[in-house]
């Protein structure tokens, strides 16, 4: 039988949303689905996401959105759009009847009406507004098909074999979040400074490791500086967007979220550049890992560079008004322009350097 896979968790009996869980389960057992985490209560890890995804044939997402539903969500997004053959023909359902999902919905159509994501989040992540609509959806969308991301591969894969440690002058590194598709002028060359100002400040550049948009214009900065440079990716990504030249450490992967986690373990700091849904997936992640307590995010400053455009509108807006709501304060620090990024992670990551309390003060962050 064809298994479909849950997201959401009941709180108690109390739960408004546990009369509709209820109601969808009775709905899929009776429609031929067997279901997996059914109580919601299964833990759902970096390491282990892709094993989830291969196990199953479809994707329902409940009302109650939080942050880590949103995560599981925009991953699911994301493997969509890079062509991970483990997603092929699988619908995803977003059952929204209580409009949690909307604040989400807004961050990926903002995205869209900034160039940084392609494809219509509609046609991917099917928002209905009843149990019964989920099974007349995913009926729908196992005929119909999922249409086409429009990606193809310019090349093979062919990953670097390059292991020069960090520098042992260098006060540690910093990760860089950032678009593999935006090409206008000026977020490249914001992003060829960045590399720049971390190579001349001793601090590694660690990134998605792709050759195109302000991923490899950031690269670019750095290695040019004489910076260290490093980069995680997987095979199917790299004959999308190929690899940058001059990387002094290379991770090859075998999926987009064991790529996040070896991204995450050498970084000191993040920097969430302009980008896309891979990008909000990538600062997802940071911030549940945040809320967690886990030590892979302890002490580490992220910084959301919400660069203006012409018309004054900040690129990642909306999604800082989600996180707003979601997240502790503290947990981000918001820089609208370059010159704020570095004096946002230094103090940070020269704690974690000396070993003193981790974590950003008041007055280091306004600096």
């Amino acid at each position: 039988m064809p298994k479909i896979r849950l997201s959401g968790t009941v709180l108690g009996a109390d739960d408004p949303n546990r009369a509709s869980r209820a109601r969808l389960l009775y709905l899929l057992f009776a429609g031929g689905w067997d279901i997996y985490n059914s109580n919601g209560d299964q833990k759902i890890t970096l390491s282990n996401i892709e094993k989830k995804i291969i196990e199953s044939n479809a994707f329902v997402f409940t009302p109650g959105a939080t942050l880590e539903d949103m995560f599981k969500a925009i991953s699911i997004f994301v493997g969509f759009q890079t062509l991970d053959r483990n997603l092929a023909g699988k619908p995803t359902i977003i059952l929204n009847e209580d409009a949690s999902w909307d604040p989400f919905f807004a961050v990926l159509a903002h995205l869209r009406k900034m160039g940084t994501v392609l494809q219509d989040y509609k046609d991917y992540l099917l928002a209905v507004e009843s149990p019964e609509a989920v099974l007349d959806t995913l009926a729908r969308a196992q005929t119909r098909g999922l249409p086409d991301a429009g990606r193809h591969k310019i090349g093979e894969s062919q990953p670097p074999v390059v292991e020069v440690p960090l520098p042992e002058d260098y006060i540690g590194s910093a990760c860089v979040f950032c678009s593999a598709s935006l090409e206008d002028p000026s977020y490249l060359a914001d992003g060829e400074a960045l590399g720049r100002i971390l190579a001349k400040n001793k601090i590694g550049c660690i990134s998605g490791a792709g050759r195109s948009g302000i991923m490899g214009a950031v690269v670019k900065g750095s290695v040019n500086a004489g910076g260290w440079a490093a980069g995680s990716n997987v095979p199917h990504i790299i004959e999308l967007e190929g690899l940058p030249e001059g990387l002094s450490n290379f991770w090859l992967r075998p999926d987009i979220y064991t790529r996040m986690e070896v991204m995450i373990e050498n970084s000191q700091a993040f920097v969430i550049f302009p980008g896309g849904a891979g990008t909000v997936q990538e600062l997802l992640a940071l911030m549940i890992f945040k809320r967690q307590g886990h030590p892979l995010m302890a002490g580490k400053p992220v910084v959301i560079f919400n660069r203006q455009n012409h018309a004054g509108l900040g690129f990642w807006d909306p999604l800082i008004d989600l996180l707003s709501d979601m997240c502790d304060p503290g947990d981000f620090f918001v820089a609208n322009n370059l010159e704020d990024i570095l004096p946002a992670i230094q103090p940070g990551m020269r704690k974690l350097l000396t070993g003193q309390s981790p974590g950003l003060e008041k007055e280091e962050l306004a600096a």
